[in-house]
C-alpha cells in the first residue's frame, strides 16, 4: 500500500468536503472485526453484578444486548458509516475483580471492573470494524448506566480495534 493511500482519508474530497465513500467497486468479501474496551468500577458494582444482587436485573444480559442492538444502528450513530448488513454480532463481558487500586491483567487499567469484547462479522463490500467498536461502546454505556446507582465513579476507556480482516487490506492485528 503506498504511503499516499495509507495518508489520505477516505471520507474527504479533492476540495476538503466531507463524502461518504463509495463502495460499490470493492470487492465483496467476509469480513471481520473484533474491538475491546473497559469500565473501572467499585468492588462493589462487580460483586453485585457477579451476585445478582444490581437493583436494576441481570445486568450483563442487558448491556450484552444493547451492544449486539449498538452495532446493528452503527449507521444511524455515524454520520458516515454505511448500512452494513451484519452476519452475526458477539459480546463478551468479563468481570475483573480485586481491591480498588491493585493492578489487573489488562496492562495499566487498575481495579475491578469489566472488560468487553465484541466481534462483528459480514459479508459485504465494506467492513465492520465500527460496528465491532460501536458494540463495545454501547455495552460499556449500558453498564455504566445499570451500575450508576453504585458508582458514580466509574471510568470508561481503552476502547480500540484489536483486529481486522477481510477486503482490499487483508488482515491487521494489534
Amino acid at each position: 500500500m503506498s504511503e499516499t493511500r495509507k495518508a489520505r482519508m477516505t471520507h474527504v474530497d479533492g476540495s476538503g468536503r466531507v463524502k461518504m465513500v463509495d463502495v460499490g467497486e470493492k470487492e465483496v468479501t467476509r469480513r471481520r472485526a473484533v474491538a475491546e474496551g473497559r469500565i473501572s468500577t467499585s468492588a462493589e458494582a462487580v460483586a453485585q453484578v457477579l451476585e445478582s444482587r444490581a437493583a436494576k436485573g441481570d445486568v450483563l444480559a442487558a448491556a450484552r444486548i444493547a451492544g449486539i442492538s449498538a452495532a446493528k444502528r452503527t449507521s444511524e450513530w455515524i454520520p458516515l458509516c454505511h448500512s452494513v448488513p451484519i452476519d452475526s454480532v458477539g459480546v463478551e463481558i468479563r468481570p475483573v475483580e480485586g481491591a480498588d487500586g491493585e493492578d489487573s491483567s489488562e496492562g495499566d487499567w487498575k481495579g475491578p471492573g469489566f472488560v468487553v469484547k465484541a466481534e462483528a462479522v459480514a459479508t459485504g463490500r465494506t467492513g465492520v470494524e465500527m460496528e465491532a467498536l460501536t458494540a463495545v461502546s454501547g455495552t460499556l454505556l449500558t453498564l455504566y448506566d445499570m451500575l450508576k446507582a453504585v458508582d458514580r465513579a466509574m471510568e470508561i476507556g481503552g476502547v480500540r480495534l484489536l483486529l481486522k480482516e477481510g477486503g482490499r487490506s487483508g488482515r491487521w492485528t494489534r
